[in-house]
This record gives C-alpha cells, sequence and structure tokens, in this order.
C-alpha cells in the first residue's frame, strides 16, 4: 500500500510539473498564428478577443521580427518624410 500511494504522488507530482497550463497554451497558439504570418484580426477572431490589445499581450513580437523593423530604418532614411513647404 505504501508503495502504491508513493507510486501516485511521484507521478502526480510529474504531471503538475510537465503538464502546460491554459495560459501556456492559450500563449503557444498565439504565438504560432503570429509567427504563420495570420493577422491580428484573424488571431482576434480566433481566441475570441474583442480587443486587440489583449491579443498582442499573448503574441509579442518575437526576436526575429524587431530585428527586422530596425534593419528597415536605412531604408526609410533614403525617402522624404516631411518637405518644406514655402508659404
Amino acid at each position: 500500500m505504501f508503495f502504491i500511494r508513493l507510486t501516485v504522488k511521484k507521478h502526480a507530482k510529474y504531471l503538475t510539473k510537465n503538464t502546460p497550463n491554459i495560459g501556456q497554451i492559450y500563449n503557444t497558439f498565439a504565438r504560432r498564428l503570429r509567427s504563420v504570418g495570420v493577422t491580428l484580426e484573424t488571431r482576434k477572431a480566433l481566441m475570441h478577443h474583442i480587443d486587440g490589445d489583449i491579443t498582442t499581450h499573448y503574441s509579442p513580437a518575437e526576436i526575429k521580427e524587431l530585428i527586422e523593423a530596425v534593419e528597415k530604418l536605412p531604408e526609410a532614411e533614403k525617402t522624404t518624410m516631411l518637405r518644406v513647404v514655402n508659404g
């Protein structure tokens, strides 16, 4: 009887440590959607969110996206952002 109780406790501890909670599942789902290019509107619908801020909370920008955004800055410097108009 002692051995069975010990085994059950050990198994329960393993499951508690290694079973993802709903937040982790939700977060992974949102990140995978974003990583394959699913639009914010579609992610909102799939996750039943009314507000896009909640959706972006679960799927923040990945490091790769941030690096790509910064690398685009030299391209932006080549274009005219503001024009001076003499009045």
